[in-house]
């Protein structure tokens, strides 16, 4: 059982009285009952990992229900990539299309030496592994909002740095 934060209960309890509050949410969005209960389990594990996303500025179920909302929709993108990455072409890629896709793989890794250390982790993580941005937080131990201004300052250099060469993406 963990402690509570800012006055909140033990975070076993505020599961038991909240679950069905946030499964609803979670069900609402991604539209499947199994899927809903994914999200929930993961935001009631994330929250018992590291309480402190809590901060007291808005009420529990306030903050609950955005928490809810957030982790279902970026669950959402996350399976449409999954998706996406798991459908195989009906054909195989021509020979032509297996070299352009080559070489624009080896200017896209030449463009990721040109950007921080932190844009090259998450643009890798993001593009390459397909994790979602709370999975890319909770690995380089940083904000959700750091993830996302790196992943767009990133993919903005790296297309820049591209342009600069005369590479078209």
């Amino acid at each position: 059982m963990v402690a509570g934060v800012a006055g909140l209960p033990p975070i076993s309890q505020l599961y038991r009285e909240h679950r069905t509050r946030a499964l609803a949410i979670a069900r609402r969005i991604v539209g499947d009952a199994d899927d809903a209960e994914d999200v929930v389990q993961d935001v009631f594990t994330r929250l018992a990992r590291k309480p402190e996303g809590f901060n007291g500025r808005a009420a529990w179920t306030t903050w609950l229900h955005r928490v809810m909302v957030n982790s279902s929709i970026n669950w959402l993108r996350a399976r449409k990539r999954r998706e996406r990455l798991s459908h195989e072409p009906q054909e195989p890629a021509s020979p032509e299309t297996q070299a352009v896709g080559e070489e624009m793989h080896r200017h896209f890794s030449a463009a990721l030496h040109e950007v921080s250390e932190l844009q090259r982790q998450v643009l890798w993580l993001r593009e390459v592994r397909g994790f979602s941005y709370p999975e890319i937080a909770q690995v380089l131990r940083i904000p959700e909002g750091t993830v996302k201004s790196s992943l767009h300052r990133g993919r903005v250099r790296a297309l820049e740095v591209m342009e600069e060469r005369g590479q078209r993406p």
